[in-house]
């Protein structure tokens, strides 16, 4: 009896999610959420083209079903994805939901493709690559679904700590809607990202998923994982 309510409480949790994220306007607002920062209430209506009202609506129930949160800040409140888990299964359903062509050409805009975050982590196609490479180097584990012993020792070498007592993964495949790879994620991929930006390896475009990859960024990527973008 205790397994069947179980049970039934997972479908009722899966059924409303469905139906939290089932309307395009809602749609919109996860997405513009999708590059990791606070947005009001007014700016996500601007972007989901909708009433005031509509929106308020509209976020109450992304709130309520756990995919965003509202935090409070003098008369402002700002809304955000809870965690990486949302922000990955809203990028897995971007690559299911593109319709399949003969000849598969990306309609995502070049700016966005090069480099972009996908929520605390890099993708595109420089991310591709890095996991591409570290994959060769051996960083990952045969399964692609944690660092290896070697993989830690090369993210000790770059000054990036792993948390060990983390509940998040330590790393995992996170497949890129763009380049149809997978990109890493989990909290290897999110400390990455972190020290790519302290090291300004990176600049990240306010406002945007936009990521530029300075000369010293790609010097780093050239001595690490082989590789140097023309971009």
């Amino acid at each position: 009896m205790i397994e069947e309510d179980s049970v039934i409480h997972i479908e009722n949790q899966i059924s409303a999610i469905a139906g939290a994220i089932a309307e395009p306007a809602r749609v919109k607002i996860l997405c513009s959420l999708m590059n990791g920062q606070a947005w009001t209430a007014t700016e996500l209506g601007t972007i989901s083209g909708v009433s005031p009202s509509t929106t308020s609506s509209h976020l109450d129930k992304l709130v309520k079903s756990g995919l965003i949160s509202c935090l409070q800040q003098g008369r402002h409140r700002y809304y955000s994805i809870t965690r990486c888990e949302i922000a990955e299964l809203l990028e897995k359903m971007m690559t299911i939901s593109i319709t399949p062509v003969p000849i598969l050409k990306t309609k995502t805009p070049s700016h966005l493709r090069h480099a972009r975050t996908c929520y605390d982590h890099l993708a595109g196609e420089v991310a591709v690559k890095i996991y591409q490479s570290m994959f060769e180097q051996q960083w990952l584990s045969d399964d692609q679904t944690s660092l290896s012993e070697h993989g830690l020792k090369q993210f000790e070498k770059l000054g990036i700590k792993i948390n060990s007592n983390s509940k998040r993964k330590r790393a995992c495949p996170c497949l890129d809607w763009s380049e149809r790879h997978f990109h890493l994620g989990g909290e290897a991929g999110a400390n990455l990202l972190s020290y790519c930006l302290e090291q300004k390896l990176v600049i990240k475009t306010v406002g945007h998923r936009e990521i530029s990859i300075t000369t010293k960024g790609k010097k780093f990527l050239q001595r690490w994982f082989n590789f140097c973008p023309t971009f």
